[in-house]
């Protein structure tokens, strides 16, 4: 009988026991429960976790030109949860492609001869893709400037033959360009061209490259100014050339339909003025360029770069003023057939991304229709021999991987937890069944 009260007496502690968590864990809540080593069995699983919204993230100021503003922060949406997957974006306007090589051509002859030497020279050069048809003006008279009625048809119909090729065109100032002027004479011509008595010259050449459909074409208005060869010069009077250049501008963008992107193109160095003296304002130049020689004799590339109003130089200005680049002539020149000089102009023009280059391809500046420049040509055409220009490939998104939604924790309670059973609405009360070891009384006191 005292055998028997002993095998019973750990089933009636056991009962005293749950009898005391439950009122225990009624009174305290399920905390209390855990704080005794009693054990929630077969908890509900947890909530899926939630991404907070990322925070607004501002939108850099861009600014291209004058009255650039700053595009207003948006907030983002919120990140889909991990367990679904993501919406697709909306789609938004067609990005430009992304030329691998700036645009390049050749200046090859002024009229018709020219357009049709530019598929020949793009034989030469393996089938590459001369998207640059660059020619001059005469300047010999105002009716030449004007766009003498046949003069520009041909390169017309060689830029609307293909919608992603460019037409350059350099555009004299002032006629007898090339006759010698006198200093005392550029300056009275240019002051009449300040107070406006050339512009109707000048909207008469716009509105004969719009009836020409060729409205974007780009100006190279009174190019190597710095300098002393032509009469649309800076040097005579600086402040009367930039307002001469400004009614240039204003009256031809003023035609209906013109697209017009005028270039503002001195030549490398100091010349005769240093040309950011002759720089006309950023609301009329839409590129500056810089034509840019082998010469003089003895200056090396590096000095070239280095040089006051440099190839560096060169750059830096157009950074700073937020325009583009371009190089409507350069070429072999004072040094004679300089394979460094061609590999390392390239190189510069590879590395800054020009708008467009279009080298001077007659002797002795050239490589393609000049004999005299046999190691240069082989620089040249070993280095554009098969460009097509086309779109750098685009990287190829990764996927991004999706996390498994979150599994229900197992229910089994542990080999040493026995499970009270409690009634149901207590049960529900706690989010499970209780369980408890056993062996909590017999510890060591």
């Amino acid at each position: 009988m005292a055998a028997e009260q002993r095998r019973g007496r750990p089933r009636r502690l056991a009962c005293l026991a749950a009898t005391v968590v439950a009122s225990a864990v009624l009174a305290a809540g399920p905390g209390f429960a855990l704080g005794l080593g009693v054990t929630a069995v077969g908890d509900p699983p947890a909530p899926a976790p939630t991404t907070p919204t990322r925070p607004a993230t501002p939108t850099a100021a861009t600014t291209s030109g004058p009255g650039a503003g700053t595009t207003p922060a948006t907030t983002a949406p919120p990140v889909p949860a991990a367990s679904q997957s993501p919406a697709a974006p909306p789609a938004g306007p067609a990005r430009p492609p992304v030329r691998e090589f700036p645009a390049f051509g050749a200046y090859l002859h002024y009229a018709e001869r020219g357009v049709a030497r530019i598929a020949e020279l793009s034989r030469w050069l393996g089938g590459a893709d001369l998207r640059v048809g660059h020619t001059y003006l005469p300047g010999d008279r105002w009716s030449n400037i004007e766009g003498a009625p046949d003069f520009l048809e041909s390169w017309a119909d060689w830029r609307n033959a293909e919608d992603d090729r460019m037409f350059v065109l350099n555009v004299p100032m002032l006629e007898r360009n090339e006759e010698g002027v006198p200093d005392h004479e550029v300056r009275a011509l240019l002051r009449r061209g300040a107070a406006g008595h050339f512009d109707h010259h000048f909207r008469r050449l716009a509105e004969r490259l719009v009836e020409l459909k060729v409205p974007d074409t780009v100006i190279v208005l009174g190019w190597e100014m710095n300098g002393i060869t032509y009469t649309h010069r800076c040097g005579p009077d600086p402040q009367a050339w930039k307002q001469y250049w400004n009614n240039i501008v204003t009256t031809m963008r003023a035609v209906p339909g013109q697209k017009f992107r005028f270039d503002f193109t001195p030549t490398r160095g100091r010349d005769a003025i240093p040309w950011p003296r002759c720089y006309p304002g950023d609301d009329t130049v839409d590129i500056v360029g810089m034509d840019a020689y082998d010469q003089p004799a003895g200056l090396s590339f590096d000095e070239q770069v280095k040089e006051p109003y440099g190839l560096q130089e060169h750059v830096e200005f157009a950074k700073a003023h937020r325009k583009e680049i371009s190089y409507p002539e350069w070429g072999l020149f004072r040094n004679g057939d300089n394979p460094e000089y061609m590999r390392r102009m390239l190189a510069w023009m590879d590395k800054h991304k020009p708008l467009y280059n279009t080298l001077t391809d007659y002797c002795p500046h050239g490589v393609w229709q000049c004999d005299d420049n046999p190691r240069s040509a082989a620089v040249y055409r070993a280095l554009l021999t098969g460009r097509t220009d086309a779109p750098a490939p685009q990287p190829t998104p990764t996927p991004q991987p999706t996390q498994p939604a979150p599994t229900t924790p197992p229910t089994t309670p542990p080999a040493s937890c026995s499970p009270l059973h409690l009634g149901d609405w207590v049960e529900h009360w706690l989010g499970g069944k209780l369980c408890m070891r056993l062996d909590w009384w017999s510890r060591p006191q």
